[in-house]
């Protein structure tokens, strides 16, 4: 299978960015299934009914979430009636939504999982317990034959942790949240793919996103200051290219990508 995962979208430049490549991509990378992480997606603070309908009409097939997931109050009210957008499977038991979801993709079986860390987040259910729970129920090359892990953390140890730790269970493991893509796209010893963080999709002339000039502010003066507001230059789209082995489900190739925008740009050939 050939899959691309699409690094955290911020605010409008990140949308547009996606929207504008995204059945590009499908086209010419011939993909199978796309997975976006869409947690900064409305003004850099959650999401709404309206982006979530634009990305799936886009070629989205499932949108993953994170710390601001309910940013946007209005998702509380439509999650648990949309299957294709996921929050944190670690949430504590009750909150609305669902941290996993079993889709097709031409016929074959994908298992997407989302989780949140918890170095330096907030005090969630522990991450790797959760998932282990829910890999009890489902077997990679077996009942499904693709695993992607979204793990939304901030401490790169416990990405890397968790990507050792599920290392040959698993077709990928990325990291999510920081908002800056690592060099370090892999495939690991029993055959997972691992990148520490897909980076976002979003303006990078900017701090990780939002207009430079608050930031700055807050951490020169340590004053109160106006509210963030989402940077609206050119955005990079920033993600992961996925290939699979389709008797087991492990990794063959991993790539980043980087499309438009200021970075350079880098598209499997």
């Amino acid at each position: 299978m050939r899959m691309l995962f699409c690094g955290d979208l911020v605010g409008r430049s990140g949308r547009e960015v996606v929207l504008q490549h995204l059945p590009e991509l499908r086209r010419r990378l011939r993909l199978d299934f796309v997975v976006v992480n869409g947690e900064n997606a409305a003004r850099g603070f959650g999401i709404t009914r309206k982006i979530c309908d634009d990305l799936f009409e886009a070629g989205a097939d499932v949108i993953t979430g994170g710390n601001h997931s309910w940013d946007q109050r209005e998702a509380l009210a439509f999650i648990d009636s949309e299957p294709r957008l996921l929050r944190p499977l670690n949430f504590p038991p009750g909150t609305p939504g669902r941290g996993l979801g079993l889709f097709n993709a031409g016929g074959r079986k994908v298992l997407v999982i989302n989780a949140m860390g918890r170095l330096f987040m907030d005090p969630l259910d522990d991450p790797f317990r959760a998932i282990e729970e829910a890999l009890a129920r489902y077997r990679l090359g077996g009942s499904v034959d693709a695993i992607i892990v979204d793990f939304h953390a901030e401490a790169t140890s416990e990405k890397m942790a968790l990507g050792h730790a599920l290392d040959g269970r698993v077709s990928l493991v990325v990291g999510t949240h920081t908002h800056v893509p690592t060099a370090d796209a892999q495939i690991l010893p029993g055959g997972t793919a691992y990148q520490t963080d897909a980076g976002m999709c979003g303006d990078y002339n900017s701090v990780i996103g939002m207009d430079k000039q608050v930031p700055i502010e807050r951490f020169t003066r340590k004053l109160p200051t106006e509210r963030l507001a989402v940077a609206q230059g050119p955005a990079t789209l920033c993600g992961v290219f996925l290939e699979t082995d389709d008797r087991t489900g492990l990794a063959l190739r991993v790539e980043p990508i980087r499309l438009g925008g200021r970075l350079q740009e880098q598209l499997p050939a």
